[in-house]
């Protein structure tokens, strides 16, 4: 859904010029993981605004090991919990502050890089990344209040692939007038290891 609402936002709807769509389909995109994402379930809705060729996956920690990950970004004492699938398909509790500076460095890279836009893919709430070039897309800045712009204050349900993640959401769409309904869609059983 974030990709597809993503790319609809940039690129609109599909009756547009011939030019236009020449210019689009050329446009770099380089998304954005923190941990493991199927990609393979997000290009399609990508592809029909932007040519594969002209898209990169950059993941954080999807390909690191499990020790290396909690030895890099396991939490400290005071540090806010940010849960992500590493690349073990487990869940793993890491440090949100650590895992925001790692992901302003990446960000900047990107950018210096000369990619046209950077599309974060995260249910995690971060929204306090900059690029000084590219076009920056962060879910939480864009999908809460597109959908409350949307159902105009009408009741919603969010899913969530795991219970971990019911907490957060409040917070993240206190912009609906109307408080939504939460759920759990598990796609896959995940557990949580302990990091011990």
């Amino acid at each position: 859904f974030v990709a597809q609402v993503s790319a609809r936002q940039l690129f609109g709807n599909s009756q547009q010029s011939k030019k236009t769509v020449e210019q689009q389909m050329s446009t770099s995109l380089a998304i954005l993981t923190i941990g493991v994402v199927p990609m393979c379930e997000m290009l399609p809705l990508l592809t029909e605004y932007i040519d594969e060729q002209h898209i990169t996956h950059h993941s954080l920690l999807g390909q690191m090991q499990r020790e290396d990950v909690m030895a890099e970004y396991g939490a400290s004492p005071g540090d806010e919990l940010l849960l992500t699938l590493l690349s073990d398909h487990q869940l793993a509790h890491v440090s949100r502050q650590k895992v925001e500076r790692s992901l302003q460095s990446i960000v900047e890279v990107l950018d210096n890089q000369g990619f046209d836009v950077i599309l974060l893919m995260s249910t995690a709430s971060i929204a306090r990344l900059t690029a000084r070039k590219s076009m920056l897309l962060e879910p939480l800045r864009i999908i809460p209040p597109l959908v409350a712009s949307i159902v105009e204050g009408h009741q919603v349900g969010v899913l969530v692939p795991v219970t971990e993640l019911l907490k957060a959401q409040t917070q993240k769409w206190q912009v609906l007038q109307t408080p939504p309904v939460y759920d759990v869609a598990e796609p896959h059983r995940f557990t949580v290891p302990n990091n011990n």
